[in-house]
Protein backbone atom coordinates (compact mmCIF):
# COMPACT_ATOMS: atom_id res chain seq x y z
CA UNK A 1 0.00 0.00 0.00
CA UNK A 2 1.77 3.01 -1.26
CA UNK A 3 0.85 7.03 -0.55
CA UNK A 4 0.22 8.72 -3.53
CA UNK A 5 3.05 11.07 -4.54
CA UNK A 6 2.69 14.94 -4.87
CA UNK A 7 2.84 14.43 -8.97
CA UNK A 8 -0.67 12.75 -8.58
CA UNK A 9 -2.21 15.54 -7.40
CA UNK A 10 -0.57 18.45 -9.33
CA UNK A 11 -1.92 17.02 -12.69
CA UNK A 12 -5.08 18.46 -14.26
CA UNK A 13 -7.89 18.48 -11.69
CA UNK A 14 -10.35 16.91 -14.05
CA UNK A 15 -8.22 14.24 -14.69
CA UNK A 16 -7.30 13.87 -10.66
CA UNK A 17 -10.83 13.78 -9.76
CA UNK A 18 -11.41 10.83 -11.28
CA UNK A 19 -8.41 9.50 -10.72
CA UNK A 20 -9.50 9.77 -6.99
CA UNK A 21 -12.03 7.04 -7.32
CA UNK A 22 -10.92 4.27 -5.64
CA UNK A 23 -7.76 5.59 -4.04
CA UNK A 24 -7.84 4.89 0.17
CA UNK A 25 -8.56 7.78 2.27
CA UNK A 26 -6.54 7.37 5.33
CA UNK A 27 -7.04 8.98 8.76
CA UNK A 28 -4.74 8.32 12.13
CA UNK A 29 -5.55 9.70 15.12
CA UNK A 30 -3.50 8.53 17.69
CA UNK A 31 -3.22 4.52 17.62
CA UNK A 32 -7.03 4.66 15.89
CA UNK A 33 -6.31 4.54 11.71
CA UNK A 34 -9.41 5.38 9.40
CA UNK A 35 -9.76 4.50 5.94
CA UNK A 36 -12.46 4.12 3.16
CA UNK A 37 -12.78 3.60 -0.58
CA UNK A 38 -13.50 7.06 -2.40
CA UNK A 39 -16.17 6.54 -4.16
CA UNK A 40 -17.53 10.14 -5.45
CA UNK A 41 -16.18 13.13 -5.95
CA UNK A 42 -16.57 16.75 -7.31
CA UNK A 43 -14.40 19.06 -9.28
CA UNK A 44 -13.85 23.00 -9.04
CA UNK A 45 -11.65 24.68 -11.18
CA UNK A 46 -10.58 28.09 -9.63
CA UNK A 47 -11.17 30.89 -11.86
CA UNK A 48 -12.63 29.46 -14.56
CA UNK A 49 -15.56 27.91 -12.83
CA UNK A 50 -18.08 30.32 -11.24
CA UNK A 51 -19.00 27.92 -8.42
CA UNK A 52 -15.39 27.18 -6.87
CA UNK A 53 -14.56 29.35 -3.97
CA UNK A 54 -11.59 30.64 -5.87
CA UNK A 55 -13.69 32.23 -8.80
CA UNK A 56 -12.97 35.86 -7.34
CA UNK A 57 -9.36 35.16 -6.44
CA UNK A 58 -7.63 35.00 -3.34
CA UNK A 59 -9.02 35.16 0.43
CA UNK A 60 -8.39 34.32 4.34
CA UNK A 61 -11.04 31.52 3.91
CA UNK A 62 -9.76 29.97 0.13
CA UNK A 63 -5.83 30.17 0.46
CA UNK A 64 -5.17 26.89 0.59
CA UNK A 65 -6.82 26.15 -2.47
CA UNK A 66 -4.16 28.54 -3.59
CA UNK A 67 -1.55 25.73 -2.23
CA UNK A 68 0.17 22.89 -4.47
CA UNK A 69 -1.62 20.03 -5.23
CA UNK A 70 -1.43 17.30 -2.32
CA UNK A 71 -2.64 19.33 0.66
CA UNK A 72 -6.59 18.86 2.43
CA UNK A 73 -8.57 22.38 1.89
CA UNK A 74 -11.36 22.33 4.78
CA UNK A 75 -13.90 24.41 4.52
CA UNK A 76 -17.15 25.33 7.20
CA UNK A 77 -20.91 25.33 5.67
CA UNK A 78 -24.45 26.10 6.23
CA UNK A 79 -22.84 27.04 9.66
CA UNK A 80 -22.44 23.62 10.82
CA UNK A 81 -20.46 21.04 8.50
CA UNK A 82 -17.44 20.59 7.29
CA UNK A 83 -16.18 19.78 3.84
CA UNK A 84 -12.63 18.12 2.85
CA UNK A 85 -11.23 18.72 -0.48
CA UNK A 86 -8.45 17.36 -2.22
CA UNK A 87 -6.00 20.37 -3.84
CA UNK A 88 -4.95 20.01 -7.42
CA UNK A 89 -2.31 21.35 -9.82
CA UNK A 90 0.55 23.48 -9.42
CA UNK A 91 0.71 26.13 -6.48
CA UNK A 92 -1.40 29.42 -7.32
CA UNK A 93 -3.91 27.67 -9.51
CA UNK A 94 -6.56 26.81 -6.88
CA UNK A 95 -8.15 23.96 -8.18
CA UNK A 96 -10.04 21.34 -6.02
CA UNK A 97 -11.71 18.00 -5.47
CA UNK A 98 -14.39 17.71 -2.97
CA UNK A 99 -14.39 14.08 -1.42
CA UNK A 100 -18.40 13.24 -1.23
CA UNK A 101 -18.55 9.85 -0.37
CA UNK A 102 -16.37 7.41 0.89
CA UNK A 103 -17.30 3.63 1.70
CA UNK A 104 -15.64 2.76 4.91
CA UNK A 105 -13.00 0.13 5.13
CA UNK A 106 -11.17 0.47 8.64
CA UNK A 107 -12.24 1.85 12.15
CA UNK A 108 -15.94 1.42 11.51
CA UNK A 109 -16.56 1.53 15.34
CA UNK A 110 -14.55 4.66 15.79
CA UNK A 111 -16.93 6.28 12.91
CA UNK A 112 -19.90 5.43 14.20
CA UNK A 113 -18.80 7.14 17.38
CA UNK A 114 -17.42 10.44 15.74
CA UNK A 115 -20.91 10.26 14.05
CA UNK A 116 -22.45 9.75 16.98
CA UNK A 117 -24.44 6.61 16.15
CA UNK A 118 -26.92 4.93 18.79
CA UNK A 119 -25.33 0.77 17.91
CA UNK A 120 -28.85 -0.23 17.46
CA UNK A 121 -29.81 2.44 14.75
CA UNK A 122 -27.21 2.40 12.60
CA UNK A 123 -27.66 1.85 8.88
CA UNK A 124 -23.46 1.36 7.93
CA UNK A 125 -24.29 3.44 4.57
CA UNK A 126 -25.30 6.97 6.13
CA UNK A 127 -21.57 6.77 7.91
CA UNK A 128 -19.70 8.31 5.07
CA UNK A 129 -22.37 8.69 2.01
CA UNK A 130 -21.84 12.69 1.62
CA UNK A 131 -19.28 15.19 2.62
CA UNK A 132 -20.15 16.49 5.46
CA UNK A 133 -20.84 12.80 7.16
CA UNK A 134 -17.59 11.50 5.55
CA UNK A 135 -15.71 14.64 7.56
CA UNK A 136 -17.48 13.94 10.59
CA UNK A 137 -16.99 10.48 10.51
CA UNK A 138 -13.16 10.83 10.10
CA UNK A 139 -12.91 14.01 12.41
CA UNK A 140 -11.61 16.01 9.85
CA UNK A 141 -12.40 20.00 10.79
CA UNK A 142 -10.85 23.34 10.77
CA UNK A 143 -7.84 21.90 12.36
CA UNK A 144 -6.93 19.91 9.27
CA UNK A 145 -7.12 22.40 6.88
CA UNK A 146 -4.18 22.43 4.82
CA UNK A 147 -2.90 19.11 6.11
CA UNK A 148 -0.09 17.91 3.65
CA UNK A 149 -1.51 14.53 2.59
CA UNK A 150 2.39 13.35 2.06
CA UNK A 151 2.51 13.58 5.98
CA UNK A 152 1.33 10.81 8.50
CA UNK A 153 -2.06 11.95 9.84
CA UNK A 154 -3.54 12.24 6.41
CA UNK A 155 -3.48 10.61 3.32
CA UNK A 156 -4.67 8.94 0.09
CA UNK A 157 -3.31 5.02 -1.07
CA UNK A 158 -3.27 4.17 -3.99
CA UNK A 159 -5.55 1.67 -5.07
CA UNK A 160 -6.38 -0.42 -8.37
CA UNK A 161 -7.81 1.94 -10.64
CA UNK A 162 -11.62 2.05 -11.06
CA UNK A 163 -12.45 0.97 -14.60
CA UNK A 164 -13.90 4.09 -17.20
CA UNK A 165 -16.88 1.93 -17.59
CA UNK A 166 -17.73 1.79 -14.13
CA UNK A 167 -17.41 5.58 -13.43
CA UNK A 168 -20.75 8.28 -13.98
CA UNK A 169 -20.36 11.78 -14.22
CA UNK A 170 -23.84 14.23 -13.19
CA UNK A 171 -23.78 17.80 -12.58
CA UNK A 172 -22.53 18.64 -9.22
CA UNK A 173 -24.65 18.71 -6.53
CA UNK A 174 -26.16 21.84 -4.74
CA UNK A 175 -24.49 24.26 -6.52
CA UNK A 176 -26.00 27.75 -7.95
CA UNK A 177 -24.29 28.46 -11.18
CA UNK A 178 -22.24 26.48 -13.75
CA UNK A 179 -24.43 23.68 -13.49
CA UNK A 180 -23.92 22.59 -17.41
CA UNK A 181 -20.55 21.24 -16.23
CA UNK A 182 -20.75 17.13 -15.65
CA UNK A 183 -17.81 17.04 -12.92
CA UNK A 184 -19.33 14.81 -10.32
CA UNK A 185 -17.93 11.31 -10.94
CA UNK A 186 -18.60 8.60 -8.98
CA UNK A 187 -18.38 4.59 -8.69
CA UNK A 188 -21.37 3.17 -10.40
CA UNK A 189 -23.86 1.13 -8.14
CA UNK A 190 -21.82 1.91 -5.18
CA UNK A 191 -24.27 1.60 -2.18
CA UNK A 192 -21.83 4.75 -0.26
CA UNK A 193 -22.83 7.16 -3.27
CA UNK A 194 -24.52 10.09 -1.85
CA UNK A 195 -28.31 10.08 -3.29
Amino acid sequence: MKKLPRSFYTRPTLLVAKDLLGKILVRQIGKIVLAGTIVEVEAYLGSKDPASHAYRGKTKRNEVMFHEGGHLYVYFTYGMHFCANVVTGKEGVAEAVLIRAVEPLEGIEAMRKNRRFKANRVDEVTISNGPAKLCQAFRIGREQNGTDLLGAEIFLIAEKPIPKSSIGASPRIGIAKAKEHLWRFFVKGNRWVSR
